[in-house]
């Protein structure tokens, strides 16, 4: 049987004045586990904005076919313009979850959550504009259907889910 001896600091492993140092440990402070732990908000705006980078030129492209194509309801682009903007949510999720590897799930999730957020007043400014009887939230055709706006939240919830996801895996693999 090996008997270990454990160590206790001497008087030559204190400070000067006898007391042990304050502050952090070495290694930075540690976070508190609990709401907000590991969130980044300068990774989930950074996130958002790459996101929005994506889905406003998306959406302009949408909007000067819709006014050239002679049915724009039918027109063959809208789906691979929409896959365009589920890209922009994804994107904006791996780039907030590779700015935060600590928690790129919950980051890239907020980034996604936030292009959308800040995609919805722009998306309001233009119904304003374009107002063509369409009321904003409720009428025949509204321009945001309460049902779409919830969607809405959750395809970006999740593909910024997705992203931060990827963003995590190509990071477990520049580590190994």
């Amino acid at each position: 049987m090996v008997h270990v001896q454990e160590t206790h600091p001497t008087s030559g492993d204190l400070p000067p004045e006898g007391r042990p140092p304050e502050g952090p440990p070495p290694g930075g402070p540690t976070p508190e586990p609990g709401i907000g732990a590991g969130v980044e908000w300068g990774a989930i705006v950074r996130g958002a904005v790459v996101g929005l980078s994506i889905i406003v030129p998306v959406t302009i492209l949408r909007v000067v076919l819709d006014h050239e194509a002679a049915h724009p309801d039918t027109s063959a682009w809208v789906y691979p313009l929409f896959v365009l903007l589920l890209v922009g949510y994804a994107v904006g999720g791996y780039v907030a979850g590779a700015a935060a590897p600590e928690a790129p799930l919950t980051n890239g999730t907020l980034a996604g959550v936030g292009a959308l957020a800040i995609w919805l007043p722009i998306r309001v400014v233009i119904w304003a504009v374009r107002e063509d009887g369409r009321g904003l939230f409720s009428g025949h055709q509204a321009a945001l259907p309460p049902g779409q706006l919830f969607g809405a939240f959750v395809i970006a919830a999740g593909l910024g889910l997705f992203g931060g996801f990827l963003s995590e895996r190509v990071g477990l693999r520049r580590r190994v």
